[in-house]
């Protein structure tokens, strides 16, 4: 399953929303620096969805807060 994910980085609390869009909204502690941000995305995204993390991917967006994330399929 691929979402699209719009990343707030930096945040004070940790949460996930809906979009309108059907897409998700995820706020993260973690920096923009050294891929903190997009391994707090993953753990959190790993969370909501109840999978491992090894099976949450960025498609696309490393360095972009707009991501495709893939969910449960190995690459």
């Amino acid at each position: 399953m691929r979402v699209s994910v719009k990343v707030v980085p930096g945040a004070k609390a940790e949460q996930i929303q809906a979009s309108v869009d059907g897409g998700l909204k995820v706020w993260v502690r973690g920096k923009p620096v050294d891929g903190e941000a997009n391994k707090a995305v993953i753990k959190i995204l790993a969370k909501y969805f109840d999978v491992a993390p090894s099976l949450v991917h960025i498609k696309s967006g490393l360095t972009s807060r707009n991501k495709v994330i893939e969910v449960g399929n190995r690459e």
